[in-house]
């Protein structure tokens, strides 16, 4: 018996010091100083993954990275002045350093926590760190070439350096313990081995941008990225390359940092940006940002994209029902970028159908229409909207051919919308469009909402301070019925949905007979944009269910969330 004893006893002592020996090995592991330590100062964007490796094996193992790269959108971007400038720094490192930087390379390279530091956005120089046991390091390709590069020491540790004399272009990497460092600067790489021997260099820690951005963000996800956006923007790169094309708004934001959660069937990306300068006004969620969480109840189920905006002015809340329903028009045409081609024919100039034309009298000028916008617009001056809500869905017609788009829009007033007023001023807008009466443009009521007995069936309803308006009954009613619902997003200035699959297949059948109205194009031609090369890029993205994005402004920075939904 007393052995029985002895022996639970020491296997419990065991089992004690085991747990004890697991527990300071994880705080051993979890104490890790991040990689941001050993990243000299002065980069413009940092970029670092917990588990890099498996980020990459998970892109590599995925259906969309194969279809993305025989869809027509990457056919265009290949062709893309961008891609075409990667393609000469690829080849410029390729030189330098005696290998090329492909996707072989990359898994060699790929560590557990990773970092990558860009210093020059024209000159791609960076500095990448990653966690990976030096046996690993030695038997990459870029170690075993090492005999052509040139020697140099820093913090203790030896690294290797190439320069490529036509470009200019430099090439250093070194391992130091069971950590991998690459640079296109041999001072990066110095003094990141500096860094990680003593930590007297000044690292991206110590500057402001860096501090400030790291502090206003939520827990780290699993890929991080951190910008120095008061240098980035004034960037020329940046200017010519940034997608969304919104530079002078990017002007008032000092830095961002965006962390990207995986989890399941759900991707979120929780992005804060930093004013250089508070916003004024009201940040606390009253007035138009609860407004958002109020109007957002009433979206029904078969939206196909929502988007909710706070405190719109007069201006933007006719612009919006104006184009999205009341008067739809096609917009300014874009500038072209190339120059005209050259029609070469037989010489002649002008036509005998020519002679026909009056030049001797001068052109008729249209008469001065009455502006039919006015008592619209004097409805909505006179009662400020705090939130306005639109929303968009396609379906199918009857005979399956054609898809529809309809529209709503619902406006928040600050005191009750008075109906009588809504009824006239929507009729004054449209009438001139329809008729010199009032044939098909007078109001019948239906339940819960006004019509119009026209062949055109716009629909209006004035619910105290909402005011409801669609060029679809369903879509109106769906909206009145979730008038009892409750608020269940918390105050933003900004929100929206879209859901891809449920418009995806609409949309490619619609731009499909959008851009193909003779038939379709040769072989060789480019393809065509909205059918093809975004309709590419919506397959490539077959997987992605929905995405989202809330905005909310907390005056001396801007929260956003973006989450996206996966099928599988």
């Amino acid at each position: 018996m007393k052995r029985a004893i002895l022996l639970v006893l020491i296997t419990a002592a065991c089992i004690g010091a085991s747990w004890g020996a697991y527990q300071a090995a994880s705080s051993l592991q979890t104490a890790a100083p991040p990689l941001s330590r050993f990243v000299p100062s002065g980069a413009l964007l940092y970029l670092q993954a917990k588990d890099f490796s498996s980020l990459l094996s998970d892109w590599d193992k995925s259906g969309e990275k194969q279809i993305w790269l025989k869809s027509n959108n990457y056919e265009v971007f290949s062709r893309s002045r961008l891609f075409l400038r990667l393609k000469d720094a690829s080849n410029e490192f390729s030189t330098a350093a005696g290998i090329p930087p492909d996707t072989k390379l990359l898994r060699q390279v790929a560590g557990r926590q990773s970092a990558l530091a860009i210093f020059d956005i024209g000159k791609l120089e960076f500095l990448y760190i990653t966690r990976l046991p030096s046996a690993s390091s030695m038997q990459s390709a870029l170690w075993q070439t090492r005999s052509k590069f040139e020697t140099r020491s820093a913090g203790g540790a030896t690294f290797f350096l190439r320069r490529d004399p036509e470009s200019g272009r430099e090439v250093a990497f070194g391992v130091a313990g069971d950590y991998l460092l690459l640079a296109t600067r041999e001072d990066l790489l110095a003094g990141a081995l500096q860094l990680l021997a003593s930590g007297d260099a000044r690292s991206i820690e110590t500057e402001p941008w860096w501090s400030h951005s790291v502090a206003a963000a939520p827990a780290e996800g699993d890929l991080r990225m951190v910008l120095n956006l008061e240098k980035i923007v004034p960037s020329p790169y940046f200017r010519s390359y940034w997608v969304q094309q919104n530079i002078t708004d990017m002007k008032q934001y000092s830095a961002a940092i965006s962390d990207l959660i995986r989890s399941g069937k759900e991707y979120r990306e929780e992005r804060v940006l930093l004013r250089k300068t508070p916003a004024t006004g009201d940040a606390s969620g009253n007035g138009g940002p609860a407004g958002v969480a109020d109007i957002l109840r009433l979206v029904p189920a078969q939206a196909g994209v929502y988007e909710a905006k706070a405190n719109p002015t007069p201006a933007d809340s006719l612009a919006l029902i104006e184009t999205k329903i009341l008067a739809p028009h096609l917009g300014p045409g874009v500038a072209e970028k190339l120059a005209p081609e050259v029609q070469l024919n037989g010489g002649e100039t002008g036509s005998s159908t020519d002679l026909e034309t009056r030049i001797d009298q001068p052109p008729v000028k249209a008469s001065v229409a009455v502006d039919s916008a006015a008592p619209l617009q004097d409805l909505l001056a006179g009662n400020p909207v705090s939130a306005v809500l639109q929303i968009q869905s396609t379906e199918l017609d009857k005979d399956g051919v054609f898809v529809r788009i309809h529209s709503a829009v619902v406006l928040l007033g600050q005191s009750d919308w008075n109906e009588s007023a809504v009824r006239s001023s929507l009729v004054d807008f449209v009438r001139p469009s329809f008729t010199t009466g009032l044939l098909g443009v007078e109001w019948q009521k239906n339940s819960g909402y006004i019509e119009l007995n026209g062949l055109w069936r716009l629909a209006a309803a004035a619910r105290g301070k909402y005011l409801f308006i669609s060029d679809n009954s369903d879509l109106l009613i769906a909206l009145l019925a979730n008038t009892n619902q409750k608020p269940t997003l918390t105050p933003a200035v900004f929100a929206a949905r879209f859901d891809h699959q449920r418009e995806r297949e609409n949309f490619g059948r619609l731009t499909g007979l959008l851009d193909k109205p003779n038939g379709s194009a040769g072989a060789g031609s480019a393809p065509d944009f909205f059918s093809e090369n975004i309709g590419s890029l919506s397959l490539a993205l077959a997987g992605v269910s929905s995405e989202k994005i809330i905005v909310r402004d907390l005056g001396d920075r801007v929260n956003q969330t973006v989450t996206y939904q996966w099928v599988r």
